[in-house]
């Protein structure tokens, strides 16, 4: 590794782990890239992604392809990333499984077209190891279903989200945040972060909006 000092900002944020999940193979592919290139910085962010920091824009090209990804990052528009817990499968407190529900939404909405960068966090139970109450789209489970939670933002501007519904199976959970989103983006100004945009239009109005969407959903207005 080597000891230079990097400059600022000349770190690149990798597109995964999806969810933090890694296997033998994707850590193979990263230490081979870092020694490659004499990273001198691994980190682990709280996104639950590496970042690889250090290096300069010259070699940003070939760590993407090096690990297999040849057109470099996606777009700053969309959806950032899934965070999730271990969820009911690997956790003794999970009441639900957050890593199966974020595998479906990352089918569902991970290309889908928004105004602004979107993040979703997914718990297991009420404690919310994923912060879902300050995402974008945030979903936490209880044993009679999840609880989905919109507009959160954690950032300079902390805002705690609006519950929309409760109660979703899995299928109602991806189809009320594909309502969401889509909501989102056909009303949302361009750049604006859900948080923002839920402050201009209102909890209410968005709720109205988005159930009649979703069959069977049970609205929740509490926070």
């Amino acid at each position: 590794m080597s000891d230079t000092a990097p400059s600022l900002k000349s770190y690149n944020i990798l597109p995964g782990p999806e969810m933090g999940l890694v296997t033998p193979e994707y850590l193979e592919s990263v230490a081979a890239a870092v020694r490659k290139h004499e990273i001198p910085l691994l980190k682990i962010t709280s996104a639950q992604r590496l970042a690889i920091g250090g290096h300069g824009p010259e070699a940003a090209a070939d760590i993407w392809r090096d690990l297999g990804f040849p057109d470099g990052p996606k777009r700053p528009a969309g959806v950032h990333y899934i965070q999730a817990c271990p969820g009911s499968r690997w956790c003794k407190y999970g009441q639900l499984d957050s890593l199966e529900l974020g595998r479906k939404l990352d089918k569902a909405v991970k290309d889908v077209a928004l105004p602004a960068k979107t993040k979703l966090g997914l718990s297991g139970c009420g404690m919310n190891c994923c912060e879902s109450y300050i995402r974008d789209v945030g979903l936490f489970g209880k044993k009679k279903g999840w609880t989905l939670i919109f507009g959160g933002n954690g950032g300079g501007r902390p805002r705690i989200g609006d519950a929309i519904a409760r109660d979703l199976i899995d299928d109602q959970a991806v189809e009320l945040t594909r309502a969401c989103l889509s909501c989102y983006a056909a009303k949302a100004k361009p750049r604006e972060r859900t948080a923002r945009f839920m402050e201009r239009i209102g909890a209410e109005v968005f709720r109205r909006e988005v159930l009649g969407e979703v069959a069977d959903c049970r609205p929740d207005g509490s926070v």
